[in-house]
């Protein structure tokens, strides 16, 4: 009787049990550039975050990097003014993606964040070996609300920028996570950054 009167339940209960199992499964397929650790700038896979400003092309824009703790959550935090004058407008935490990540690439769709901000927007570029000027990227848009949450940006997503060539993930060289193209505060914090299946 109760199984002819409530078998959507059932299954409903079942899929319930078994939804933690997928989200172990999930974890366990992303590749991690980084978990944040607060007591240094290097990243998961040994390479070091660093900041880049528009002053390598005149610009005026003011930027730091800084280890923090938001929601008791250990972060990278990207700070600054970011200015238009002298044709700026931009500051930006860069990762260098090593060899030994690019051999396993293909596997994977598009980059994972976690961040938390103050509703602004920012950008992901996504630099490779086939750009020369320092202008050429491949970026997407994506909103820091003021939450701690979790984005997934297909590389399908990436618009070329100033280059005609269509991106190659498998000569990925850097990583950017910008605020850009307006004056603003920036205040964005990176907790896990990686590329999911």
């Amino acid at each position: 009787m109760m199984a002819i009167r409530f078998p959507g339940r059932r299954l409903l209960v079942a899929l319930w049990c078994l939804f933690p199992v997928f989200q172990v499964m999930a974890e366990q397929d992303v590749l991690v550039l980084d978990v944040h650790d607060p007591a240094d700038q290097g990243s998961a896979t040994g390479t070091k975050w660093r900041l880049v400003t528009d002053g390598v092309m005149g610009g005026v824009s003011e930027g730091r990097l800084s280890p923090a703790t938001m929601e008791g959550r250990p972060c990278l935090r990207l700070q600054g003014e970011v200015r238009l004058e002298n044709n700026g407008g931009f500051i930006q935490a860069a990762l260098d993606v090593p060899d030994a990540v690019l051999a396993r690439i293909d596997a994977y769709q598009g980059i994972f964040l976690e961040v938390h901000g103050k509703g602004e927007s920012y950008n992901v570029h996504l630099r490779t070996h086939d750009l020369w000027l320092p202008w050429q990227s491949y970026r997407t848009t994506f909103t820091a609300m003021p939450r701690w949450q979790t984005l997934y940006l297909p590389f399908a997503g990436f618009e070329p920028y100033r280059t005609g060539k269509a991106l190659d993930i498998r000569r990925l060289e850097r990583v950017g996570i910008v605020a850009i193209g307006r004056a603003f505060s920036a205040d964005l914090c990176i907790g896990k950054i990686g590329f999911y299946p």
